[in-house]
Formats: structure tokens, C-alpha cells, sequence
């Protein structure tokens, strides 16, 4: 770790250490670049110490103790007893075991690191703001420069995150104890995991959504099965509301909330959680300095290899746009390292897939049905419901299932939707089989592991041609 010091000089500065920016610099650093690594808070960044990490581990305790509940059926019984300050210990020690590790192998791979809040001076400057008490600033001047600064919260009005009874989701993942009700404001992926956690905890949920739906973004056949699951863990929905402002009360607090023609609602509550998504972090940059600023959206603006309209300044992850997921921002963070060293290899986000780690979970890549249908295809679809796989039954949760989208000429794997257990694993097949332009027959007639989940994938395939074996073809 370097100290304060009047002037580093670096052939590359990645300002953000999230998965993006640690990435980015590792993969320069191999490159034989000399690489300055500046991370305002916590090596890692959102995604490892107060996101993806920190919630799945929550998520996986939660889903122990759930699934032991549930498991009369299996001759099992059993009421475990939940401890929120060990399981804190717990889901704190995967979150320092990670970022002790990024750091880590940043180190042993020369990249020289810097805690701190990095501001551009000019094109080739930047003034770092130590975190640490009584240190001063120090400038760093580089060749080249990656901007890897994150996300953070969106706050709604008369939502504000100091208050005492307003979470955000980084809240919500240090919480030591659980509210005996919690509203959730929002339901995206965020809200929906978060709601599934704290449901399965005990608490009493409520989610509040201005939309008609939950997890918008997905068709309506994969989010019913995850409505029908909440609903079983006593989720209450109210869609169509906005959250307006909240008072306390006597035994706590409550939310109002408003629909589109004035008729109010009030919700009572320990807690408000609000996830109603994430904004790009560049207030701290001075970006104005060099002359760079977002668009209308707050983004920072590249092109397929993370370049922004400053040449040799380059934008990767959620500061670069949607989709905000760390997966795609640690293939940016590639890309941008291989391009500013003269070797690039432009990133193709349509093969980047997408996963909720809701109960049960969804994972999905590339087109849908009818996005194939606006791009000009006559696709075909195949799918393959977990009811009909052995292994399924062997788990006891039989929910969702396999769809695959294909070009109806060629038979070219263009997506899938995949709702149920291990989802998230079971996309990543499909993302490959688009990735290298893999068709129907090519999974169809891969040799798949019996009993597994993944022959879902292939049964799929195959009902696309009409020939599955473990499901009625139609």
C-alpha cells in the first residue's frame, strides 16, 4: 500500500477496485504496464463487501434454514433457531476472506494501490484525497486512465438513508437484527432477493411497487413462478403504489404510499427498505476537468472497448451504463486493459447473462422470443419444465423450468429463460452456446451428466426439434 507521497507517476490509473476496476488493473498489470490501483473504500468495491457477496450469503443461510423447515416430506424435521449477530460473523468473513484476496493478488501482480478519492485534475492528473484521518492529498499523473467507480443507491424523496428506520439495501445486509415488518419499496431483483431473505427470517414483508409487476424486466411466465413462491412465503404485494413519505408511529412506523390517481395507502412497519435501482457514481470525479461529462441518464458514455470520447480514457461497469451486473464489469474491465494495450477484443454484451438469486432463481441471456421475433428472426422455442427431471425430484423442488430461443433457419442458439433451482449455474451453457454460435443440435447432442439439472438445457434443445424425450413434443 502506498503512502502519502507528492507525485506517482503510472503508466495506467484505474480509479475503483470493484470488479471492474481490480480486473482491469490485474489484467494491465499483465501486460506489463505500470498500474496505480485507487479505491476510495473498500477493496472489492460494492459488489464484494456490501452486494452480490454479502447477499448471497444471506441468501444461501437463509435457504438452509428454510429448506430444513420444509423438509417433512424427506422424513426430515426440524425448527432451526437463527442467530443474526453469528450469522453477521459469518457472511462478514467471506466478505474479508474476498477482499483480502483481491488485494492480494493485486499485489502479486504489481499493481501499486491506493486508498483514496481520486479527482481529475487535467487529462493526465489526479488529485487523491486520502481516506485515512490526518493524511493529506497527492497527485497522480498517468498515460492512460480506466474509470471503474460504481453504483450506489437511488434515495427517493422523503426516503433519506440517515434516517433511523430507512434502509438501503447496504443497510438492509448489516442489519443484526430482524423487523418483526418490513415494507420494501421496489421490485426489481434487489427488492425481490432482499424480500425473499427477510421473509425466510421471519419477518412480515410488504413490497410496494409502482409498476403492475414484479421483476419487470423478465417475461411475465418466468416472474409468475416467483410471485407464486413469495406468495407462499406470505409476501404481500402492492403494485401500482408509489411511496410517498413515511411518519412513526407508536409501535413503529408507517409508509404511505400513492397510485397514479391520489388514492393513498398506509403500511405499517418497523423497517423501509428502498431499492428502487442504482445510479453511476461520478460526482467525485471532476470529470468536467477533462472535459468528459454523462449523458442524460448519468452515465459515462464508451464504445465497445470501453472507450470514452477522451482517448486514452476508457469507462468500465455500472459507471458505463447498463446492464449493471459485476460480471459484465470485470469483461470491460478486460477488454479496456487488452485495449489500452494495443490488443483489443471488443466486448459483446449480448452473451452476458443475467441471474436473481430470488427463490426459486431466474437466469437468463440473449433474446427472448419476441425480442428474436423484432430483430427479424422466425426463432423457434424449446422448453422443458423441472417437474420431468429426475434429479429435480431428487431435491424435492420441481418448480420452473429450461426455455430456449433459436433461429428457426439456421437453428443458431439466440437465448434463454431458465426459472428454478440453480438457474444462475445452469445459464451459463446458453451463454457460451451464443458466444461461440453454437445451434439446437450442438446441445441436443452434447452427452449430458444423468442425473443433473443440465440435461433441462438438453431436453430443451431437443423439444425445440421436436424430438425431447422426457416431455411431449408440440
Amino acid at each position: 500500500m502506498v503512502d502519502e507521497d507528492d507525485s506517482i507517476e503510472t503508466d495506467v490509473l484505474v480509479i475503483g477496485a470493484g470488479p471492474g476496476g481490480y480486473t482491469a488493473a490485474i489484467r494491465a498489470a499483465q501486460h506489463d504496464l505500470d498500474v496505480t490501483l485507487v479505491e476510495k473504500d473498500a477493496f472489492g468495491g460494492v459488489c464484494l463487501n456490501h452486494g452480490c457477496i454479502p447477499s448471497k450469503a444471506y441468501i444461501s443461510a437463509t435457504d438452509t434454514a428454510h429448506d430444513a423447515k420444509q423438509a417433512s416430506e424427506m422424513g426430515i424435521f426440524a425448527d432451526p433457531v437463527i442467530d443474526m449477530t453469528k450469522m453477521q460473523e459469518w457472511k462478514s468473513s467471506v466478505t474479508s476472506k474476498l477482499a483480502g484476496a483481491v488485494e492480494k493478488l493485486c499485489k502479486a501482480n504489481g499493481v501499486t494501490l491506493v486508498e483514496g478519492t481520486a479527482s481529475f485534475v487535467d487529462e493526465h492528473e489526479v488529485r487523491v484525497t486520502y481516506r485515512r484521518e490526518n493524511r493529506g492529498r497527492s497527485s497522480v499523473t498517468f498515460d492512460r486512465c480506466v474509470i471503474s467507480t460504481g453504483s450506489r443507491p437511488i434515495q427517493i424523496p422523503g426516503f433519506d438513508f440517515t434516517d433511523r428506520d430507512v434502509w438501503s439495501s447496504r443497510d438492509a445486509l448489516a442489519a443484526e437484527s430482524v423487523p418483526d415488518r418490513l415494507v420494501v419499496v421496489g421490485a426489481g431483483y434487489i427488492g425481490m432477493e432482499l424480500s425473499t431473505v427477510f421473509a425466510k427470517l421471519g419477518a412480515e414483508v410488504s413490497v410496494v411497487e409502482m409498476l403492475d409487476d414484479a421483476l419487470p424486466a423478465y417475461e411475465d411466465d418466468v416472474t409468475r413462478v416467483v410471485r407464486k413462491r413469495a406468495s407462499e412465503l406470505d409476501i404481500d404485494f402492492h403494485f401500482g403504489e408509489g411511496a410517498s413519505e413515511w411518519r412513526d408511529t407508536d409501535d413503529g412506523i408507517e409508509v404511505i404510499t400513492e397510485t397514479e390517481d391520489g388514492v393513498e395507502s398506509v403500511h405499517p412497519a418497523d423497517k423501509v427498505l428502498v431499492a428502487v435501482g442504482r445510479q453511476p457514481v461520478t460526482d467525485t470525479l471532476g470529470l468536467k476537468n477533462i472535459g468528459l461529462l454523462p449523458n442524460g441518464n448519468g452515465f459515462i458514455e464508451t464504445d465497445r472497448h470501453g472507450r470514452t470520447s477522451v482517448e486514452h480514457v476508457f469507462a468500465v461497469g455500472d459507471v458505463a451504463g447498463e446492464p449493471m451486473l459485476a460480471h459484465k464489469a470485470s469483461k470491460e474491465g478486460t477488454v479496456a486493459a487488452d485495449t489500452l494495450a494495443d490488443k483489443p477484443t471488443p466486448s459483446d454484451t449480448r452473451s452476458i447473462p443475467a441471474a436473481v438469486f430470488t427463490d426459486p432463481e431466474l437466469g437468463t441471456v440473449g433474446l427472448t422470443k419476441s425480442d428474436a421475433e423484432r430483430e427479424g428472426y422466425d426463432p423457434v422455442v424449446g422448453k422443458f419444465p423441472f417437474r420431468a427431471s429426475g434429479r429435480a425430484l431428487t431435491t424435492g423442488d420441481t418448480t420452473g423450468f429450461v426455455r430456449v430461443v433459436a433461429d428457426g433457419e439456421r437453428g443458431t442458439i439466440l437465448g434463454a429463460q431458465i426459472v428454478g433451482a440453480d438457474a444462475s449455474e445452469l445459464v451459463a451453457e446458453v451463454a457460451l452456446a451464443i458466444d461461440v454460435g453454437a445451434t439446437l443440435e450442438d446441445i441436443a447432442t452434447t452427452v449430458h451428466t444423468h442425473p443433473t439439472l443440465s440435461e433441462a438445457v438438453m431436453e430443451a434443445a431437443e423439444n425445440a426439434q421436436g424430438h425431447a424425450i422426457h416431455t411431449l413434443n408440440r
